[in-house]
């Protein structure tokens, strides 16, 4: 994933039951109002953030614009590709580092346990990987088919949520934000749209190690949460790390498949999250994830993606340094940017399609199924 969202999927988080995310009317400035609770031990105190858009549609490293080709062409010289790479991959180390994300002692953690007796249970070894699923993503030539990328993942999330809220005085404090503000904006939606507010079935499409299905349980505690994702390595990670935690009511339920063409019953969930996955897609895999959803909801269910926004100000004054770096680990970035989502979900069937930004870099979208 881009550098400019969690690389891997999904964020830990603290949700606070006021973290609210609320769209003002726009002013000129385009900006977007935020409200989030800062918790304390004994104290709630709401804090105000203003999210702004930038002037353009999207940022000009992408597309088809000059700038773009000239990054594709130095990204294209394999010598320099190769220190690209690892650039990115130091950023998001030193970010980890600088933040105090034990990110060596969180990977070692996983690599020296006994995660690898997961693999067997979860990988369906009939599953034949899309084309686009076998490139290198993030700095790691296997792309996400790897135990080292499984193992990064969580210390990388970290590292990314902080990127994303710098002004936020701890990774707690910007998780509870970024993720707050992603949950609620899912829960307005679906109590103003559906029929019912109750929500039983969850699927979290692209669940990476199951950081934003586990959340996704802890917010809505009365539903039936499935986490899917082509990487069974990272599958496995979710796995074992649910064993190891809270004991739940509903145990998430983790499946290895693609999230294109699932396999699972029509009309069964009553919302499907898509968080952080569509920059890595090109836009035909995009376009078969939202059928593929529309597909899955009950009339009244709701989808909810959350990725980075194009309209996004500091994406768009992202230095060269930094967006070149992204563009060298995220080869379907371009695809991504140029897909017009509140189309592509609209096209799909669904109404009530609404985008906000919910942080600084990043959209929430959330949408209906006729009832």
């Amino acid at each position: 994933m881009a550098l400019s969202s969690p690389p891997l999927h999904n964020l830990s988080s603290l949700i606070s039951s006021h973290g609210v995310a609320t769209a003002t009317s726009r002013t000129p400035a385009r900006r977007y109002l935020a409200v989030h609770a800062a918790a304390s031990d004994t104290t709630t105190s709401l804090k105000v953030s203003t999210f702004e858009e930038g002037n353009l549609v999207r940022p000009k490293w992408t597309g088809e614009t000059p700038l773009s080709r000239l990054v594709r062409a130095l990204i294209s010289f394999k010598p320099l590709y190769s220190i690209l790479k690892l650039g990115a991959r130091q950023v998001l180390i030193s970010t980890a580092e600088k933040n105090n994300i034990p990110w060596r002692e969180m990977t070692k953690e996983i690599l020296e346990s006994d995660v690898y007796k997961e693999l067997d249970t979860i990988q369906n070894k009939s599953l034949v990987y899309p084309d686009y699923y076998l490139n290198p993503f993030h700095a790691y030539d296997e792309g996400n088919l790897t135990w080292l990328a499984a193992a990064e993942a969580e210390a990388a999330t970290k590292s990314m949520v902080r990127r994303a809220i710098p002004t936020a005085s701890s990774v707690d404090e910007a998780t509870q934000i970024l993720r707050g503000n992603w949950l609620n904006a899912i829960e307005q939606h679906h109590l103003q749209h559906s029929q019912t507010s109750t929500i039983d079935d969850i699927l979290d499409i692209g669940c990476s190690v199951g950081v934003s299905s586990r959340y996704l349980a802890d917010k809505f505690p009365t539903a039936k949460v499935t986490g899917l994702d082509l990487s069974p390595y990272f599958l496995s990670v979710a796995q074992h790390k649910e064993k190891r935690g809270t004991t739940r009511k509903n145990p998430i339920k983790w499946i290895h498949a693609n999230g294109e063409d699932t396999g699972l019953p029509s009309k069964s969930f009553d919302l499907v999250s898509i968080a952080y996955v569509f920059h890595e897609c090109p836009t035909r895999a995009i376009v078969n994830v939202v059928k593929e959803a529309f597909r899955l909801l009950r009339p009244g269910g709701t989808i909810a993606m959350t990725d980075n926004s194009p309209k996004s100000k500091v994406l768009q004054e992202l230095s060269p340094v930094l967006f070149t770096l992204m563009k060298s680990t995220e080869p379907f970035l371009d695809e991504y940017y140029l897909t017009d989502m509140d189309e592509t979900v609209r096209e799909a069937g669904f109404v009530n399609v609404t985008s906000i930004l919910t942080d600084p870099r990043h959209v929430t979208l959330t949408a209906t199924v006729p009832q």
